[in-house]
């Protein structure tokens, strides 16, 4: 049964990822494969929101529900950006983020408020105002609006510095 928080974090989640994805409207293959000094390309932003290949981040929600507060060492600032999605068409990694993020929304939007009320240990998180003890809603909402919101201005910032026009 949905619950009014699977619900809004499933929409946040779409709408976050709708936004992402209008950011790559225009940018070519070229362009995704540049970057600014010692900044990340398009192409690292769109891997690192993927999350490790072929796994994603979904499997983290899963451990919320699988095990007793189970510890998830999340990797921070890792592109993941393999040699197979450096190969792979920009139209590809969109739909790889795509596939990755509409699984999450459409699991999360039918959680139960107790499931969303298992927490998980997670280090990363202790300076946080989270803490390292996140609830699953807290881990979702840290995903779908805060990871996904930061990375979109990141976006931004690195279209800008390259010259790319960013349309609203």
């Amino acid at each position: 049964m949905s619950t009014s928080e699977g619900v809004r974090l499933s929409q946040v989640i779409h709408q976050k990822m709708e936004e992402f994805k209008r950011l790559y409207k225009g940018v070519d293959e070229d362009t995704a494969s540049r970057a600014p000094k010692g900044r990340w390309s398009p192409r690292e932003i769109l891997s690192h929101l993927c999350g490790p290949e072929g796994v994603g981040f979904f499997p983290s929600i899963q451990a919320f529900l699988e095990q007793d507060t189970p510890r998830l060492d999340i990797e921070a600032e890792n592109p993941f950006y393999t040699d197979k999605r450096a190969r792979m068409a920009l139209t590809e990694l969109l739909s790889e983020f795509e596939r990755e993020y509409v699984r999450i929304a459409d699991f999360v939007e039918g959680l139960s408020e107790e499931q969303f009320s298992r927490k998980a240990h997670i280090p990363l998180l202790k300076e946080t105002p989270i803490g390292e003890y996140p609830t699953l809603a807290q881990w979702v909402g840290a995903i779908g609006e805060y990871h996904m919101g930061f990375h979109i201005d990141h976006m931004k910032e690195i279209l800008q510095a390259l010259d790319v026009t960013v349309t609203p």
